[in-house]
């Protein structure tokens, strides 16, 4: 959590900035974020055109293996036969039982993170036994967690495929600009 918690802190204000002017929130820090985010979008686009060549499609959700059951420390297998996806993707692996997340609520997540470009694991709360609390929807996290969480079950495992328009866009805190990050999280629990 601490890993994940550094990452998070230091880019919390950008993503709730990214996130509010992705849902048209009016607020007066928005001008400011819009033109780092397009700069940033602009930067991105640069970087992307010297990036690896197309294998022709873009991987789903099937096309990334998984192992482990809800609460045991997941491996996640990305394919080198397919491209990052380009929007979100969520699969539930397991679905839960509990009541589902919806914004505004309190959860408690475990989670694996594997970079895309490198395909090797940079955090797990597993590892720390120590599962991450946050306010879904709050602009706590990344995009991609806010939007991606969205009706997991408690007692749910959901892979989710985040590109990096909805994560860490140019990097920094150990994640490469333009990364593809793939989490498999656990829902330990929803609400108060």
């Amino acid at each position: 959590m601490r890993t994940l918690a550094r990452i998070i802190g230091s880019t919390a204000v950008v993503a709730a900035a990214v996130a509010l002017t992705a849902c048209g929130g009016s607020d007066t820090k928005s001008s400011p974020a819009s033109s780092t985010t397009t700069a940033a979008a602009s930067a991105s686009a640069q970087t992307q055109s010297a990036a690896p060549a197309s294998h022709g499609r873009e991987c789903t959700a099937d096309d990334v293996k998984t192992t482990g059951g809800f609460g045991d420390a997941p491996t996640i297998t990305i394919p080198d036969d397919c491209d990052p996806p380009t929007h979100l993707v969520t699969k539930d692996l397991i679905t839960g039982t509990g009541p589902a997340a919806k914004t505004g609520d309190q959860v408690s997540m475990n989670y694996t993170l594997v970079t895309w470009s490198d395909k090797k694991k940079l955090d797990s709360s597993f590892d720390r036994h120590e599962p991450f609390p946050l306010q879904l929807g709050a602009g706590q996290v990344i995009p991609g967690w806010d939007q991606g969480l969205v009706g997991i079950k408690q007692g749910g495992r959901r892979l989710l495929i985040i590109p990096p328009d909805l994560g860490y866009g140019q990097g920094g805190n150990g994640i490469k600009p333009n990364e593809t990050l793939v989490f498999v999280t656990d829902a330990v629990k929803i609400g108060s």
